[in-house]
């Protein structure tokens, strides 16, 4: 081996931005690269195998020019995402199209596949989002080689879809349920994760054999950060654990977790910080060791990066600060407890951990979704219906949200921070399981308006008031013939029979003489209480002989004034007074009641 390269193999560095250029002459070179990415680390594209090739070249090559600094595709995630998109073009051209080069493409092809991905049952906004990764190569081809591309595909790629995808419907949050399930087995787990480091591997000491061998691998751990299942030292340990009976199925992870954080860590990590932040799960992915800033008494400050289509914001958040079971303390925890993995990973983020593999020691997070779906199922969480929860990691942003929600009761200036009210509302208010507090209330809102639409009601205090007060507080300039008497109806004194609001001015009140209950004239004081219970007690006895529907028509609103508005106003004694003389007294029951 001379270390030089093999006859008809380029040389090639990575730039500083770590996109590879394009090399003409060498089609295999153009089709299998690596993408560093702006966030999240490598990304590996291999098209050498897709057909018609001459689109995985011209694709290859835009989605290079794409993830380049600046441009829309930063996140490996994103950019991953659109490599699957070609792929499921490139399938589609090999079996609808007679194209086998950009320039053979056709405006018919781009609305074939728009039909195509509809006829295979993708929902409209997936179908838009599919589509438009393919629209977004062919624009950057288009920008890259003017005049290659047919007139009619590039009228086409003005815009994306004709077709309305209709309204995106917000992610919903998970409910309080849930949530406590959640942060519960987070803090439980975290809780032991910082036990664990530093703490030996438990062995017995009745071997010092083993003991000198277990001494001689956590030795090779603290040299090189890590230690080969190949490894001599590791192979012996394995053996003399297995012939005295000791678990050596996850051996290696076993010895590298008293040093490291584990891939199994990272679940409850992420969840608890999420859920206690509400920062989007790309945001703390993305979070580096120097994250935390201007402390304060009782909290600091997360500096983090928000990416967006105009690009990356620089932000910060303020969070509670402590013990673990803060965010910042947290935080501070995991770059203590990484700190030793960062002499041999030297990396900036925050996420430094081991995973059995060939790649042992990883910065950066990957493939979380299944370690979360190990981590719930372990845990046993459910969802709202007692099924094995399905954890969505993006959803905890907008439980954090829904929570804060709930504890402000949906003050808007209060809930929209970091936010417009008018994003507020739509994004993280306007979600299922918000619709509960949304209905409360509302029907609170309709409940006020009922009652301030109702009569004056003045218990022995507020008729107090009224006498000494002139003029009165509120209500009617003729406040004693009211309060005298003169002016009384059966339920009511009414201050305005020919002022009626249900009626034309000038001319006698319309409504039935329970109507006083849902009018703003009517004052109804302690010397109307009889009336009013003789009346409660009839509508009631009116059930024996009317259909659910008809009572509620007819008595319905008038039974619930006087049961939640009225009687409560008087005190109980007041009350069971008027309720004996509607008892012992035959009192005149207007004829209308009975119609």
């Amino acid at each position: 081996m001379t270390g030089r390269p093999r006859k008809g193999t380029s040389v090639r560095f990575v730039p500083a931005d770590g996109v590879a250029p394009a090399h003409a002459s060498d089609l295999v070179l153009g089709l299998r690269f690596n993408i560093e990415a702006r966030y999240g680390g490598t990304v590996e594209v291999d098209l050498v195998g897709e057909h018609p090739r001459p689109f995985a070249l011209a694709f290859a090559g835009a989605l290079r020019r794409q993830s380049e600094l600046g441009g829309p595709l930063g996140a490996r995630s994103t950019i991953k995402q659109h490599l699957q998109a070609y792929l499921k073009f490139f399938a589609y051209l090999r079996e609808h199209s007679t194209a086998k080069t950009p320039a053979d493409l056709r405006a018919d092809d781009i609305d074939g596949y728009e039909d195509f991905l509809e006829a295979g049952g993708m929902t409209p906004i997936h179908r838009h989002t599919v589509l438009a990764k393919a629209i977004l190569a062919l624009r950057s081809i288009d920008a890259d080689q003017p005049g290659l591309l047919d007139e009619g595909v590039r009228h086409r790629l003005r815009y994306t879809s004709a077709r309305s995808v209709g309204r995106s419907r917000p992610r919903d949050a998970y409910s309080p349920f849930v949530a406590r399930q959640l942060r519960d087995a987070a803090r439980g787990d975290i809780a032991k994760i910082f036990r664990r480091i530093g703490w030996p591997l438990d062995e017995d000491d009745n071997y010092p054999n083993l003991r000198r061998v277990t001494d001689e691998a956590n030795a090779r751990i603290v040299a090189s950060g890590r230690l080969s299942s190949g490894d001599r030292t590791f192979k012996s340990l394995y053996f003399m654990r297995l012939r005295r009976g000791l678990p050596v199925s996850n051996l290696a992870e076993s010895l590298h977790a008293r040093f490291h954080l584990c891939a199994m860590d990272i679940p409850p990590l992420l969840t608890f910080l999420s859920l206690e932040t509400g920062l989007e799960l790309e945001c703390c992915k993305a979070l580096t060791i120097d994250c935390l800033q201007n402390p304060g008494p009782g909290t600091i400050e997360i500096a983090y990066v928000k990416r967006r289509a105009r690009g990356a914001e620089h932000k910060h958040i303020r969070v509670r600060d402590g013990g673990i079971g803060t965010p910042g303390g947290l935080i501070r925890k995991l770059i203590e407890a990484t700190a030793f993995t960062r002499q041999f990973v030297p990396s900036e983020n925050l996420w430094l951990y081991y995973y059995t593999g060939r790649k042992q020691l990883r910065a950066g997070l990957e493939h979380q979704q299944e370690l979360v779906a190990r981590w719930i199922k372990g845990h046993d969480l459910v969802d709202d219906d007692g099924e094995p929860l399905r954890l969505v990691l993006s959803r905890l942003r907008k439980t954090h949200k829904a929570l804060w929600y709930l504890k402000t009761e949906g003050h808007m200036a209060r809930f929209a921070v970091g936010h417009t009210p008018e994003i507020a509302a739509r994004h993280y208010a306007d979600i299922p399981s918000l619709r509960p507090l949304h209905e409360a209330t509302v029907a609170g809102a309709f409940s006020e308006v009922a009652a301030a639409a109702g009569p004056i009601i003045l218990a022995p205090a507020e008729e107090d008031t009224w006498r000494q007060c002139d003029p009165p507080p509120e209500g009617p300039e003729d406040r004693d013939s009211i309060l005298r008497g003169d002016q009384d109806v059966w339920l009511a004194a009414c201050s305005g029979f020919d002022r009626s609001p249900f009626g034309e001015p000038g001319e006698p009140c319309p409504q039935p003489f329970w109507g006083c209950l849902e009018c703003r004239n009517a004052v109804i004081t302690a010397r109307k209480l009889p009336a009013i219970i003789a009346f409660l007690q009839f509508i009631e006895q009116q059930r024996a002989g009317l259909s659910a529907s008809e009572w509620a028509m007819k008595f319905g609103r008038a039974h619930a004034r006087i049961a939640g508005q009225v009687l409560p106003a008087f005190p109980e004694s007041m009350i069971a007074a008027a309720r004996r003389e509607a008892e012992e007294h035959t009192l005149y029951l207007p004829p209308e009641a009975r119609q």
